[in-house]
């Protein structure tokens, strides 16, 4: 059983993140804490001096509520919203918050996963704790 479970939600229909939810429940310790995170690609500066100021901010709140909104209220659930590379901000953030289980949702892999792979493979290579792939 687990005390610190971080679930990443994408919004992607191929990925089950309701299934990844349920599991996350189903393994962690009564009292755990569980995190649903989302990951915002960071916007490259040379676009976002285009954007009018505080824009991002307002972003990241919409994408917040919109991520309470997908998860429909789980009981006991966190909710973050974070900007940066999805793989390296997922194991960032559970290595940085001591979360010892991630449960990720993955969709079949295609070909260009073979080439660059996916977010799901880079987090069970480089997460330094137990990851848990829900397909």
């Amino acid at each position: 059983m687990y005390k610190n479970v971080l679930v990443p939600i994408a919004f992607d229909e191929t990925r089950d993140s309701k299934g990844a939810l349920e599991i996350a429940h189903a393994i962690a310790e009564d009292g755990a804490k569980i995190t649903a995170l989302h990951v915002v690609e960071e916007i490259p500066s040379y676009v976002a001096q285009y954007l009018p100021e505080g824009q991002m901010g307002q972003n990241l709140k919409d994408i917040e509520a919109t991520l309470k909104e997908k998860i429909n209220g789980e009981s006991g659930v966190d909710v973050k919203v974070v900007e940066g590379h999805a793989a390296h901000t997922i194991v960032d953030y559970a290595s940085e918050n001591g979360v010892d289980c991630i449960v990720v949702a993955s969709h079949r892999p295609g070909v260009q996963d073979y080439f660059l792979g996916s977010t799901a493979a880079r987090v069970v290579r480089h997460a330094k704790c137990a990851v848990h792939v829900v397909r």
